[in-house]
C-alpha cells in the first residue's frame, strides 16, 4: 500500500536522532571559534554580495544561509539569547550542540531519549538554583562594577580597542534611563537610549548626547540651524494644500480664474505657517511633508523646519523635548512645545537635539568604516543589554570559565544523589557546560586538558570564582580580575541549550514531502536519511 508521494522522504529512530544531531551540531561548531577575547570573526557575504564581518552569534546565524529545519533550532536558541539577555549567544549555542553530543553518545548505550530528556531537565533546574547560588549580589547603581561588566561583553569585539570610553559610554547612557520603581527595584529604559553611527572617524571620537541625532536636512538652506533655546513643535499634520477626498476636475476659462485658484492655495499655506507662528515655535519637526512656499514663507520667519521625520525619531523627541506631538495643526498652541538645544553638523548631514533633564539619551558611535562601525553598533547594543539587566538584576558571576566549571562540579556532586539512568544525563550535562571553557581555551591557543585540569583543581580547593585568563593562560579570580558577566544571561543560556537539546532528542521521526529541507526544491535529494540535507547553503554562506 503506497501512503506517501514518490519525492516523500521519511528518517526514522536512529536515523533520524542521528540526522537531527548533526545537524544541530554542526551549526554550535559553526560558532564556537567566536567565543572569548580571542576569538576569530567571521565574513559572510550574501546573495547580493554584500559583507557582514562579525564574531555576533547571533548575527552569524542569522546570516547564514540555514536551509534545515533542525539546524533552525538551533539558530533559534540564539535567538531567544539576544531576545532575553542580548549577550551569551555563543555560549548558548555552543553548550546545546555539547548537550546534544554528550546524548548522542548516551543513545548509543542504548539509554532511551526519555531518560536522557528527564535526566536534562532535572539538571537545567538545579544548575540554575546553583548559578543563583553562586551569584554575588551587587549594588545595581555601582558604576565600576557596571563598567566592568560593559567591558567583559566588549572584549574580543572590535569595541574592545577603545572598550575603556565605550563602556564609560554605555554606563553612563543605561543610568540615564534607569528609574527607581515604588518597590525600590530598578527598571532601565532602554527603549529610550538610541545608537546612531557616524563614518570617517576614530571610534575614540564617539560621544553620549542628552538628546537625539536626527539625520536630517533642513528644507530650505536659509534657515537657522543654532538654536541655544528652542520651542520646537512636534508635528503629525503635512504643511501643505489640502486636498480633496474626492477626484474632481475644474474647468477653467480664463487666466484671472487660475490665478484665483494660485491665490487661494497660497492663502491656505500662509494660514498654516502664521499657526506656526503664533504658537511661538522656534523649530518644526514634521512627521508628513511640506510645501514648497511653506517651507520659503518658515524661513522667512527664522523658523527651522525637518519634513519626513521618521515616528521613531519623532516619538523619542517627545520624550527629550517634553513636547507633544501635534497631529491637527489648527489644534496647535504653546502648550504643546517643547524646549531644548539645537545645533547642526553640516558635514554629518546630523541634527543634534538635546533637552533639560530630558529622560533619553544618544550614544553617537564613530568609526573608519561601514563595517567598522556596524560591528561596533552590535558591541554596544549586547553591552547595553547585559548592563542594564545588571542593573535590573542585581546579580553578576565570574567570567572566563568560572562559573562553568564550578557548576560542572556541583552537578556531578548533585548527580549522586539521582537514581536511575537519569543519573548519566545529568553527568552529561555537567560535561557539556564544561564547553565553555575549553573552547575559551582553545581559541586562546591553549591546551584545553590542561587548562580544564588546572581550573577543576582550582574549584576543588574551594575557589569558586577561578576562571582562565585568555592572555596569559593563568588561572586567576576573575571576578576580582574585572571578567564579570549577569547572572540572569547564564540562566537564560542554560534553559535556552537544554530546551532545545531536548527538542531535538525527542525527535523519532522525521517526515518531508520532498527534500528534507525548509525550501523544499534546492539541493534535490541532499536530505538523505543520516544526511545533513538543506545545509549545503549554510556551508556555502560560510
Amino acid at each position: 500500500m503506497v501512503i506517501m508521494g514518490e519525492d516523500a522522504q521519511r528518517v526514522k529512530d536512529k536515523d533520524a536522532q542521528e540526522y537531527n544531531i548533526s545537524a544541530a551540531r554542526a551549526v554550535a561548531e559553526s560558532v564556537r571559534s567566536t567565543l572569548g577575547p580571542k576569538g576569530m570573526d567571521k565574513m559572510l557575504v550574501d546573495s547580493m554580495g554584500s559583507v557582514t564581518i562579525t564574531n555576533d552569534g547571533v548575527t552569524i546565524l542569522q546570516e547564514m544561509d540555514i536551509d534545515n529545519p533542525t539546524a533552525e533550532m538551533i539558530v533559534e536558541v540564539a535567538e531567544t539569547q539576544e531576545d532575553e539577555a542580548g549577550d551569551g549567544t555563543t555560549t548558548a549555542v555552543a553548550i546545546a550542540g555539547e548537550l546534544l553530543k554528550n546524548a548522542e553518545e548516551l543513545l548509543d548505550q542504548d539509554i532511551h531519549p526519555t531518560a536522557i530528556i528527564k535526566g536534562f531537565n532535572m539538571a537545567a533546574e538545579q544548575a540554575r538554583e546553583e548559578v543563583d547560588d553562586i551569584a554575588e549580589r551587587v549594588d545595581p547603581t555601582d558604576e565600576d562594577l557596571l563598567r566592568k561588566v560593559a567591558e567583559t561583553s566588549m572584549t574580543g569585539k572590535s569595541s574592545e580597542l577603545d572598550k575603556d570610553l565605550l563602556a564609560q559610554l554605555v554606563v553612563d547612557a543605561v543610568q540615564a534611563v534607569t528609574v527607581e520603581a515604588e518597590d525600590g527595584s530598578h527598571v532601565v529604559d532602554l527603549e529610550f537610549v538610541e545608537v546612531e553611527t557616524q563614518t570617517g572617524s576614530s571610534a575614540s571620537e564617539s560621544e553620549l548626547l542628552n538628546g537625539a541625532v536626527i539625520d536630517k536636512d533642513p528644507v530650505n538652506d536659509d534657515m537657522p540651524v543654532e538654536f541655544d533655546e528652542a520651542d520646537v513643535l512636534l508635528l503629525n499634520d503635512p504643511i501643505e494644500v489640502e486636498e480633496t477626498d474626492a477626484d474632481t476636475q475644474v474647468n477653467i476659462d480664463s487666466p484671472d480664474q487660475l490665478q484665483q485658484f494660485l491665490d487661494s492655495e497660497e492663502k491656505q499655506l500662509r494660514q498654516k505657517v502664521d499657526q506656526i507662528v503664533a504658537t511661538g515655535a522656534d523649530v518644526v519637526f514634521c512627521q508628513k511633508g511640506i510645501d514648497d512656499l511653506a517651507q520659503y514663507l518658515l524661513a522667512k520667519e527664522g523658523i527651522l523646519a525637518v519634513r519626513r521625520t521618521k515616528k521613531s525619531d519623532m516619538g523619542f523627541l517627545q520624550e527629550i523635548l517634553g513636547a507633544e506631538i501635534v497631529s491637527d495643526l489648527d489644534a496647535a498652541t504653546d502648550a504643546h512645545l517643547g524646549s531644548g538645544s539645537i545645533t547642526r553638523d553640516a558635514e554629518a548631514g546630523l541634527f543634534y537635539v538635546e533637552g533639560d533633564n530630558a529622560h533619553g539619551v544618544t550614544i553617537l558611535l564613530r568609526g573608519s568604516t561601514e563595517h567598522v562601525v556596524d560591528e561596533l553598533e552590535r558591541g554596544i547594543q549586547d553591552a547595553l543589554d547585559v548592563v542594564s539587566t545588571t542593573a535590573a538584576d542585581g546579580r553578576v558571576l565570574a567570567g572566563g570559565g568560572a562559573i562553568e566549571v564550578e557548576l560542572a562540579s556541583r552537578l556531578r556532586d548533585y548527580a549522586d544523589s539521582v537514581s536511575g539512568r537519569e543519573q548519566l544525563a545529568v553527568e552529561a550535562f555537567a560535561d557539556a557546560v564544561e564547553v565553555v571553557p575549553r573552547v575559551l581555551a582553545s581559541n586562546a591557543g591553549l591546551d584545553s586538558i590542561d587548562t580544564l585540569v588546572d581550573l577543576r583543581a582550582a574549584h576543588e580547593a574551594g575557589d569558586t570564582r577561578a576562571g582562565l585568563n585568555v592572555f596569559t593562560g593563568d588561572v586567576v579570580d576573575t571576578l576580582d580580575a574585572g571578567v564579570v558577566e549577569p547572572a540572569h544571561s547564564k540562566e537564560q543560556a542554560l534553559s535556552s541549550a537544554s530546551e532545545a537539546a531536548n527538542l531535538v532528542l525527542k525527535i523519532d521521526d522525521i517526515i518531508a514531502a520532498g527534500d528534507l529541507s525548509t525550501s523544499g526544491d534546492e539541493d534535490e535529494g541532499a536530505g538523505g536519511a543520516g544526511g545533513m540535507g538543506g545545509m549545503g547553503g549554510m556551508g556555502g554562506a560560510m
